[in-house]
């Protein structure tokens, strides 16, 4: 009995310290908040283009039901900036997501997960300024997300494809990351880890494809709190001439509330 006792409470542990690897920074995590968890996700992000500079900033909340499902909303503050031109801020599109695990397989500090994710956006965003804050159209995503994470690194890939409407076209999302942890894992976590990877946006009806590759360093302080920032330099951009972006730098935090 206490062999089994312990051997369980070596694999919990275990899988703390795999968790605690933390998410991507570009890319979405197939493992979810602790069991009834609730948290927030907020980080600023500037966009420089050659037309243009534009801070994004959202705030995204979501909320384990059980190990398996999740729920969220994002809210988005968007201040843009364009060359020659009055800048305009305001509330931007707002979005609601849910997740829900398809698939997971734990070893000993290690494991594989799969979940399907359902992103809705809401046209909220002015439209009737310029520049506009919002698409004034209302996108439904569908897609997957998988990951494999161990003591040593973690792989993480997914794919969605963008319904929209008002005569805007639909998109592919691919994006791929590789986490590796700096510190040796333990418990609780006090970690450093590298990101690097690459963001894909596929727009299907127009045969435009957008790719950038990312990179970002993130720090795990504990067990609730997270600091994240990278940079992300686009590859491949199918823009208008003058339009193109030169690089995106994010800031954020991610806190587990309870």
């Amino acid at each position: 009995m206490y062999r089994i006792i312990g051997i369980t409470i070596i694999t919990l542990l275990s899988l703390h310290a795999v968790m605690a690897q933390g998410p991507p920074i570009y890319t979405d995590s197939p493992i979810l908040l602790g069991l009834d968890g609730g948290g927030i996700r907020t980080f600023g992000k500037y966009i420089s283009k050659e037309n243009a500079k534009v801070y994004v900033q959202p705030v995204a909340v979501p909320y384990n039901f059980g190990s398996k499902f999740q729920v969220g909303a994002i809210a988005m503050f968007i201040n843009k900036n364009p060359n020659a031109m009055p800048s305009q801020s305001g509330i931007g599109d707002a979005a609601a997501f849910a997740k829900y695990q398809l698939f997971q397989k734990d070893g000993k500090a290690k494991t594989f997960r799969v979940i399907a994710k359902l992103n809705q956006v809401f046209p909220t965003g002015k439209t009737d300024v310029n520049p506009a804050l919002g698409n004034d159209s209302w996108q439904s995503q569908l897609g997957l997300v998988g990951g494999y994470v161990s003591l040593k690194y973690g792989i993480y890939g997914e794919v969605a494809y963008n319904v929209t409407s008002n005569g805007l076209p639909d998109n592919l999302i691919y994006n791929a990351a590789f986490v590796y942890p700096l510190l040796p894992q333990k418990y609780p976590p006090n970690q450093i880890n590298l990101n690097v990877g690459l963001n894909g946006n596929f727009l299907t009806e127009v045969n435009s494809n957008n790719l950038l590759i990312s990179s970002g360093v993130q720090w795990i302080m504990g067990k609730r709190v997270l600091f994240e920032t990278g940079v992300q330099i686009p590859i491949i951009e199918d823009v208008p001439n003058g339009q193109e972006t030169n690089f995106i730098f994010t800031f954020g935090t991610r806190i587990l509330i309870f």
